[in-house]
């Protein structure tokens, strides 16, 4: 049985531990967005909507808690789409040929880095949800010991699942791009409709028809969607808007979100099946 993509996973997540900058970086920047974006922009939201009548019966939580899981989703993003330049890299100085030319299939390659990835935005999602707990984000509030277990795995279910796709997808952009300017410039342009047609900052039931029929069919507000399922709960308002969801519309997202991956591993098997490194 071939394990290489565990050879490839421990030399991403050594070098990951490694670079003390790059772990340090990784680690404190999603924080220090939610304490300071976080915070500034609920002061503002919350005092805009402290004279909205509170639904009756229907448990509010502030900006914060609402954005959190949006700042998770966001870092989840940027980790995953950033993850593949470590091949790129491989490529340039000549790793890669080496690895190509081994007996290790080179899917492994792609699994390899894929859980390296996914590893990853598993520590900074808990750095991000620790902190927050923290600053007062009100997440698994009310919950039992077991539920908040269960929340914590449907979270992590629901983050693996949108990194690997992504993280598929940068593997299928390294191995094609030449140069990391150009990969950035693509991962940049990427990034950008992502994040701002999905409800991780704003409610997506305010965009005009064209976005909202971008955000329900983006993997980022599916995933958003998923965190605040689990870390909240499926009935509560927040900014004077009521949401709700059911584990029927939870259950969708989750397997949109496998759909994606699975979709973006083929793609990267695919490229994979047709570059040759010289």
């Amino acid at each position: 049985m071939h394990t290489g993509f565990l050879t490839i996973y421990w030399r991403d997540m050594l070098r990951f531990v490694r670079f003390r900058s790059l772990l340090f970086a990784s680690l404190i920047q999603p924080a220090l967005w939610l304490a300071f974006f976080g915070i500034a922009m609920s002061n503002n939201f919350d005092r805009l909507t402290s004279t909205l009548p509170p639904i009756p019966g229907i448990k509010a939580v502030g900006y914060l808690t609402f954005i959190c899981a949006g700042v998770i989703a966001m870092t989840t993003l940027f980790t995953s789409l950033f993850g593949g330049t470590v091949l790129l890299f491989d490529k340039n100085w000549g790793l890669m040929r080496e690895t190509l030319s081994s007996p290790l299939p080179r899917i492994h390659i792609i699994v390899g880095i894929g859980l390296s990835g996914m590893t990853k935005s598993f520590i900074q999602a808990a750095v991000i949800m620790g902190l927050g707990l923290l600053l007062g984000v009100q997440f698994f509030e009310g919950y039992t010991p077991a539920r908040i277990l269960i929340s914590l795995l449907g979270i992590m279910l629901f983050i693996g699942a949108f990194s690997l796709g992504f993280l598929f997808l940068s593997a299928a952009i390294a191995i094609t791009m030449e140069s990391p300017e150009g990969m950035q410039a693509v991962i940049t342009l990427l990034t950008m409709p992502f994040f701002f047609t999905s409800n991780a900052l704003y409610p997506s039931n305010s965009f005009p028809p064209v976005l909202r029929a971008l955000s329900t069919v983006n993997p980022l507000t599916h995933l958003v969607s998923g965190i605040r399922y689990f870390a909240i709960g499926s009935d509560f308002s927040s900014i004077g808007i009521h949401y709700i969801y059911t584990q029927g519309e939870i259950l969708v997202s989750f397997l949109a979100l496998l759909a994606f991956a699975v979709i973006m591993f083929l793609i990267a098997r695919w490229r994979f099946s047709k570059v040759t490194v010289t």
